[in-house]
């Protein structure tokens, strides 16, 4: 077993290089660093062959002809949600369901309008993140508005966190579940943060009935995700943060606790080139091994808060604990993001891409908590120890 971020990095070089081989945009921009996968992830080529093959060879509507091209094409769209259960390890897919989207706001937004009212009664309580993507409260707010056109009064509270480290509080939620407490909404990995913010704990909190909703937007394509270890009812993410194209994605519903998900009114031309796409991207990431890319991500992202961490001009946001190197407490999933005490951060974003370096920086949608403007360095499996080392470089020049 390798020892320590170094190690790991050493151990998984050769595999990493093949693997970012693979990116077209990554290889004809050598002298540039995308560090920006949280905000979309860049494709490899299978994907792009696959697009190409399906516009190339069966382009044509899903579930509205008979002929050669709209059969494969529906056959696609039905493998598709197949593939979407392998690749979450659904240990019982005879009994869930897979909903395409244009993405997870709008796969969230789906099921806080389409699923939940028919969950809640007058008088019910849901729990939901407050400082976490905008995408995971703004619908269930709207739900609680439904609702109350409707005659129907819920209570929406906020899911407790844990001062200093951003986890979720079990504790804390514990104590605030009761009977009238009816569905919860949380997030796998934090967008900000790069938290994984141990759901598993969630249910052990809230008990045995109450539905969970997951948004597993920074999570799907970064590390390993089954939903035969998660207690969740529903996973919901984005097709362009998991490899695949842009106005995609999905919602897998485990159809065991509430009403069933079924989605009405008329859904239209599904997007089946980016389903098309997803497909092709989660077979990607199923040969890659998921399990080794989030060894790479999380090796590469704490060699970059433990660059920032001795550098006195920088805050690292987050867990404090985690950036020790010696420390227990999980490493960042493959975020990592900060902010010079002197320099604004939209002012460093342009500093850092006059050198090569491409990150987000802004207040990262981020619906509660911490909003200020900041830098965020999301990697993935192309990126490289050279490009962290050269990233920690420049932000040394301007302590």
């Amino acid at each position: 077993m390798a020892a320590g971020p170094a190690g790991e990095i050493e151990e998984l070089a050769s595999w990493q290089r093949g693997l970012r081989a693979q990116f077209p945009i990554i290889t004809g921009h050598p002298h540039l660093a995308y560090l920006d996968s949280a905000a979309t992830a860049q494709k490899p080529r299978a994907v792009l062959d696959a697009v190409h093959g399906y516009l190339t060879t069966s382009n044509a509507n899903a579930g509205r002809g008979s002929y050669p091209w709209a059969n494969a094409t529906t056959a696609l769209v039905e493998r598709a949600r197949d593939r979407v259960k392998e690749f979450l390890g659904d240990p019982r897919p005879d009994r869930s369901s897979v909903h395409f989207t244009t993405g997870a706001t709008d796969g969230l937004r789906t099921v806080a309008r389409e699923w939940l009212p028919g969950l809640l009664a007058d008088g019910d309580e849901i729990v939901v993140p407050f400082a976490d993507h905008e995408a995971n409260l703004s619908p269930w707010l709207e739900a609680r508005e439904l609702l109350a056109r409707q005659g129907v009064r819920i209570e929406v509270r906020e899911l407790p966190c844990q001062a200093g480290s951003g986890d979720y509080d079990p504790a804390a939620l514990a104590a605030m579940a009761g009977p009238r407490t009816r569905f919860v909404a949380a997030t796998h990995v934090h967008h900000v943060y790069g938290a994984d913010m141990n759901v598993h704990r969630i249910r052990e909190a809230v008990g045995p009935e109450v539905p969970i909703c997951l948004d597993a937007a920074q999570s799907i394509g970064h590390l390993p995700v089954s939903v035969a270890g998660l207690d969740v009812d529903f996973v919901v993410f984005s097709g362009h943060k998991a490899l695949a194209l842009p106005g995609t994605g999905a919602v897998w519903a485990r159809e065991r606790r509430g009403p069933a998900f079924r989605p009405g009114g008329w859904r239209g031309t599904p997007n089946t080139v980016g389903i098309a796409s997803l497909a092709a991207a989660l077979d990607w990431l199923d040969a890659a091994g998921t399990d080794r890319i989030e060894r790479w991500t999380v090796a590469l992202t704490s060699l970059l808060t433990d660059g920032l961490g001795r550098l006195p001009a920088y805050e690292v946001l987050g867990c404090r604990s985690s950036l020790d190197s010696a420390s227990e407490v999980q490493r960042r999933r493959s975020i990592v993001t900060f902010r010079h005490r002197g320099i604004g951060a939209q002012d460093l974003g342009f500093i850092l891409f006059s050198h090569g370096f491409m990150v987000r920086s802004d207040g990262h949608c981020q619906a509660g908590g911490d909003r200020e403007s900041s830098v965020r360095v999301s990697l993935h499996v192309h990126n490289t120890r050279a490009e962290v080392e050269g990233l920690l470089t420049t932000l040394a020049t301007l302590q």
